[in-house]
Parts: structure tokens; sequence; C-alpha cells
């Protein structure tokens, strides 16, 4: 009987995070997800506890607790990979500058009003 106590039960044997994931993943719609949990717990059987209890650290630190996301990680061997380097900008907007700046090696429009005005002078000297 897997049910949702025994994923937590299971995913507590393998760790902090492990339980984070299955605890997250059954906590809205526990039946419907069920399966993905008993999954992650399954994952320790090929993977080792410590590998799979790294993997789930990893990540919720990518904020995406998923069985596939899991599995992936493991897959491709990265949960012991170092966090990639911050760029410093603390996630600012890429357009940091303003319009002014923008725009400055552009020439201006002219307006409306500047067309209109050039039409009926042009026209007025063509007349003459």
């Amino acid at each position: 009987m897997r049910t949702p106590i025994w994923c937590r039960t299971q995913a507590s044997e393998v760790g902090d995070a492990c339980r984070t994931v299955v605890d997250q993943l059954l906590e809205v719609n526990a039946l419907y997800r069920l399966r993905a949990a008993q999954g992650i717990v399954g994952l320790r059987r090929k993977y080792g506890e410590t590998r799979l209890e790294a993997a789930c650290a990893r990540a919720i630190a990518v904020g995406d607790p998923s069985y596939r996301t899991i599995k992936g990680i493991l897959i491709a061997g990265t949960e012991t990979d170092p966090e990639p380097e911050s760029s410093g900008d603390a996630s600012a907007a890429a357009f940091l500058h303003g319009p002014q700046r923008l725009f400055a090696s552009v020439a201006p429009f002219e307006t409306a009003d500047e067309i209109h005005d050039d039409q009926v002078h042009g026209e007025a000297e063509e007349s003459i």
C-alpha cells in the first residue's frame, strides 16, 4: 500500500529535501500527484539516497520540484554541480536607461503638425 503516508515516510528516510518535495507534491490533490511522489521515492533504488537527496535539493533551488526535473537532474548527473554564479544584477530589468538614451542615436521624428506645415509651405511656394 503505497499511500501518501508511505511516500512521506520513505521520503523522510532519504532526507529533508526529498521530504519537502514529496510534501509539496501531496499538499494539493494528493491522489492526482501520488504517482509522481511514488516515482520520486522509487528513484532511490536506482540512484541511491545521497544522489536523490542532492537532486531534490537542486530541484527546490531552481524552483521546479517535480518528478521530471528530479529525474532529469539524476540522469544528467548535475545534482552536485555548483550553483551558477550570479550576474550581480539582482534580477533587474534589462532596460535601465530610459527612453531618452534609447532613442538618442536616432534622428527625432517629425510630428504631424511639422509635416503638415512643410506641405502647406511647399504648396504655397509652388503656386507662386
